[in-house]
């Protein structure tokens, strides 16, 4: 077993199942992954089991009933990765948006001990967005601004899904009590790491919009980000956050 997993959420993703398991696999860094499909229509479920078979071990799937947020999606991965005794926990998204490539990138900082948490970051270091609108470079680009300014959080891409975790920080937080389920639910995570007390590096990245599949992204996905953290603010500053997370 690889001390290195990485969680891909699926949902209706048959055009890029397969290879993206496949360019995970043959990097020079080893890296499992545990894939959650949300009950896809499409047949993703079927590709992975397959890929399963082939690579018993370093492939693994998790079948839900249906679409349950994104969020709940990482937490039941955490939950796995952490029960299956792996050291650094990943979670990427499953359209190649998030190069594979980056993942030794990722896990660096970790194994070095430089950084608890890492973060693939399209803003560390410019805009480094490929293939988006430029209505939605801004939208993400102030954002995430706006949650650093109400948040206080030194992170440059705040919304970012590419993202690495020492076991030791997922273990510290009570994921139960995780609230959000859509890409605040990014925010979240971050933010209560920093707050318990963890280290937190940007790794700049290049991010390339999907070429095949579809978008998961909405306008009500956005607004809970923008919303939530006023509301994981005012946790952190009554120590509400804290209190969820003692064990």
């Amino acid at each position: 077993m690889a001390d290195s997993l990485v969680i891909i959420p699926m949902y209706n993703e048959k055009e890029n199942a397969s290879s993206i398991i496949e360019a995970v696999l043959k990097l020079h860094v080893e890296f499992d992954i545990l894939v959650i499909d949300d009950n896809s229509p499409d047949g993703t479920a079927a590709i992975v089991k397959d890929k399963v078979k082939e690579y018993p071990g370093r492939v693994n799937i998790i079948e839900r009933a249906g679409k349950l947020g994104l969020g709940t999606a990482y937490i039941e991965g955490f939950k796995w990765g952490l029960e299956h005794g792996y050291e650094y926990i990943c979670e990427m998204d499953a359209d190649f948006s998030h190069n594979p490539e980056d993942l030794p990138r990722l896990r660096e900082p970790l194994a070095e001990g430089r950084a608890d948490v890492t973060v693939g970051s399209r803003y560390v270091s410019g805009v480094n967005v490929v293939n988006w609108p430029m209505g939605r470079v801004l939208m993400s680009y102030y954002a995430s601004k706006y949650v650093r300014i109400v948040t206080g959080l030194r992170v440059k891409d705040t919304t970012a899904g590419f993202v690495c975790y020492r076991a030791e920080v997922l273990k510290a937080m009570n994921l139960d009590n995780i609230k959000f389920k859509g890409y605040a639910f990014q925010i979240e995570m971050k933010f209560t790491a920093r707050q318990l007390g963890f280290r937190i590096e940007e790794v700049p990245i290049v991010f390339v919009n999907r070429v095949l599949g579809t978008s998961k992204m909405n306008s009500g996905i956005f607004g809970e980000a923008l919303f939530g953290v006023i509301k994981l603010k005012w946790s952190a500053l009554t120590g509400s956050l804290k209190k969820r997370h003692q064990k």
